[in-house]
């Protein structure tokens, strides 16, 4: 994607300040789900098991979705600068601070504070990047930001493993509050004081309160059905596939430019049927985390249907979004602030049944509890009907 050049965004100060907040969007994701590709290094360092290790993604994602609406409201009337600023700088305290841990307990709790961080900064985000520039340029403003958050695990995490294995895990952490730090100076130097333009606020084009509520199921069903599997990714490939615990980096690499190239065609795809382009990737999701069931012992079907899992989630994000803009019963905003908190329902809920089968069920197992979350988002997906005015806009 192209980023915004300053003629046709506007001055390079705004441009530059939209490129932090891309930056710290990367920031965010990529810290919320590293552990994921170091489970067993930091399981190992802290001496721990491996589902306490994904407990740090759950509890993670559990803060997130508790907290985002009220925190959101609490923080209403402060001026948005110095709220971005200091959420910024706790981000890299906390960052750092888990580098720094030595006990899981401490970990832990430097880990909910980014998650809380974390909360408040998808909620005004959006708001704040549009409100730098004119209105016939939002969406490609807001997509500049959320691509930062896309990028997390197509090459954050990838290269948050790599680095982990060869310096240590804290290394990786080091290497995000860096990051972090970057988009906190380049924040403080070019995010104006007070946005001019953020008087426009979107609403849904075709408002239903049902149906956007079916979407938020098949978000939480969705994403939980996927960080089931991708939680415990590591384990999957090493105790069930029989892979070598060097091939997950280039792995989730791979996956990462597949999730790329499935959200260029998820967003074709989308233009032409929303319902199509919500149901067709969660099919094949319930059909990759099937075939890992059924055939995961083989490293060839495993690694395939890793990489095949980031084809699907890639496709399916626009089409989740531009069913959001759809379908929300009120501000744009709001709808996607409720969906963020289904997003970090279902990654909380994936990575604690995944952590659940994994120590019940064993390894083999996991990819069935997936395939199950998968299935039933299917499901919701084909519920989830198109309203007549579409449809009647659609046959124009």
């Amino acid at each position: 994607m192209s980023g915004p050049s300053t003629s046709a965004f506007g001055d390079r100060r705004s441009t530059a300040a939209l490129v932090a907040l891309a930056v710290a969007a990367f920031c965010y994701v990529t810290a919320e789900t590293a552990p994921v590709g170091l489970l067993g290094e930091m399981a190992g360092d802290l001496d721990v098991s491996l589902s306490q290790i994904g407990l740090l993604v759950t509890g993670y994602s559990v803060t997130v979705a508790v907290v985002t609406l009220p925190l959101v409201k609490l923080v209403a009337k402060v001026p948005r600068r110095p709220l971005l600023l200091a959420l910024m700088a706790v981000m890299v305290l906390a960052t750092a601070a888990s580098a720094a841990a030595t006990q899981y307990e401490l970990l832990f709790a430097a880990r909910i504070a980014t998650a809380l961080s974390q909360a408040v900064f998808w909620g005004v985000v959006g708001p704040v990047a549009a409100g730098m520039f004119p209105v016939h340029v939002r969406g490609r403003v807001l997509a500049v930001v959320y691509t930062g958050g896309s990028i997390g695990p197509m090459l954050g995490v990838p290269a948050a493993t790599w680095l982990g294995q060869r310096a240590g895990w804290q290394a990786a952490f080091l290497a995000l509050a860096a990051m972090g730090l970057v988009a906190l100076g380049t924040l403080f130097a070019a995010l104006p004081a007070r946005p001019t333009r953020n008087e426009h606020a979107g609403r849904g084009t075709v408002p239903d309160a049902r149906r956007f509520a079916l979407v938020l199921l098949t978000t939480v069903l969705s994403v939980a059905g996927f960080f089931a599997v991708y939680t415990y990714t590591s384990e999957v490939i090493t105790a069930v596939a029989g892979m070598s615990a060097a091939m997950l980096g280039p792995l989730l690499l791979v996956r990462g430019v597949a999730d790329f190239g499935g959200i260029a065609a998820g967003g074709v795809l989308s233009d032409r049927s929303q319902r199509l382009a919500v149901v067709l990737p969660l099919v094949l999701l319930t059909a990759v985390f099937a075939a890992m069931w059924l055939f995961g012992a083989s490293a060839w079907v495993t690694g395939g249907a890793i990489v095949l899992t980031g084809l699907s989630m890639g496709m399916f994000s626009p089409a989740l979004q531009n069913r959001v803009m759809e379908f929300a019963p009120g501000s744009t905003d709001t709808a996607s602030a409720a969906n963020s908190v289904a997003f970090n329902v279902g990654i909380a809920l994936g990575s604690s049944l995944g952590g659940l089968t994994l120590v019940h069920g064993g390894a083999g197992s996991i990819a069935l509890t997936g395939a199950v979350f998968a299935a039933a988002a299917v499901v919701t997906g084909l519920v989830t009907t198109e309203p007549a005015r579409a449809r009647a806009a659609a046959a124009v």
